[in-house]
């Protein structure tokens, strides 16, 4: 292809979400992967990705030597910044780079050449992609590799309970209220049933929330972690080590992930949730994929992986354009 770099771009914020998404598919491509972590100034901001005239005017000085030409055979991009980009990219490129978007852009998708948009978006179109959940990269080797980094958890007292703490979003509320009951549900268990707590906490979980699990688990084994303070990110491993998890229900990213590995996933839901996320645990539970958090399930479940059946039909479009 003349002029084209035989590259894949992953093109996102700073969002971990987002790039964790991009990235997985990315990966998968079978193309060198050059991630560019792409913030649109004003007024692009503002109206990304709607308004996509300008090319590399849209940003600031220090970052538009990354995006120019030789323009990429593939580009990926996640969220509604990354999605100004890749939209100017099929035109930039006279339409020779593909052009792949991760989550509903809120504009037609006939924009590019691919959008993927979970199901509960409920977006349709002849180049919509509609995976049950997010993409991620957890399979087989990921696990191993996750195993390996943290071999120390192979000590863990069993079941070995991994817990994924998120955070309030718009119309869910996560705070103390309900990290005391999640903790006093963990606890009674962990009494019926003995084994370890690996408690991890992301960046929106708040300060309260992750202090209560402290104080509530400080005699369990296991560990809370919250941060580069308490060490190494341990989240593979735990997710290698898990026989269950217990996901808090705010975030598709981490139930997808969770219900990735093969395992139970439960979740505590205290509150209705937003239609969305509604549509997506009901999806998750009608697959039984996800369950109450006291309910007795199958130790293991066929896990939820899309991402690699993904990338293949991505393939297969674009072979027969």
């Amino acid at each position: 292809m003349p002029g084209m770099r035989a590259e894949c771009w992953a093109i996102t914020d700073a969002s971990a979400g987002n790039q964790r998404q991009a990235l997985a598919l990315a990966e998968l491509m079978d193309l060198p992967v050059r991630h560019l972590l792409l913030e649109p100034r004003a007024p692009w901001s503002w109206l990304a990705p709607r308004f996509a005239l300008g090319g590399r005017l849209a940003l600031p000085a220090h970052q538009q030597a990354l995006f120019a030409p030789p323009w990429p055979q593939w580009v990926i991009g996640c969220g509604r910044a990354a999605a100004l980009f890749t939209r100017m990219l099929r035109r930039l490129s006279h339409g020779q780079c593909h052009t792949v978007q991760i989550l509903d852009p809120r504009i037609d998708p006939a924009h590019w050449d691919v959008v993927i948009a979970p199901r509960h978006d409920q977006l349709a179109g002849p180049n919509v992609l509609t995976p049950l959940g997010s993409l991620n990269p957890v399979d087989e080797d990921w696990l191993a590799d996750g195993r390996d980094a943290c071999p120390a958890f192979e000590d863990l007292p069993q079941p070995r309970v991994g817990v994924l703490l998120g955070g309030p979003r718009k119309q869910l509320t996560l705070d103390a209220d309900y990290a005391r009951g999640l903790a006093a549900h963990l606890l009674a268990r962990h009494g019926r049933e003995g084994g370890s707590l690996l408690v991890l906490a992301s960046r929106r979980t708040p300060a309260d929330v992750l202090e209560l699990f402290r104080h509530a688990l400080a005699g369990v084994p296991g560990l809370v972690w919250s941060g580069p303070d308490d060490g190494r990110n341990p989240y593979p491993g735990v997710l290698g080590w898990a026989d269950r998890l217990v996901v808090t229900p705010d975030s598709v990213n981490m139930l997808s992930e969770a219900c990735a590995v093969g395992c139970a996933v439960h979740t505590h839901v205290a509150a209705p949730l937003p239609d969305k996320l509604a549509r997506f645990h009901h999806a998750l539970r009608e697959r039984g994929l996800l369950h109450e958090l006291d309910a007795i399930a199958p130790a293991r479940q066929p896990p939820l992986r899309e991402t690699a059946a993904t990338a293949a039909e991505l393939r297969r479009r674009m072979a027969g354009r």
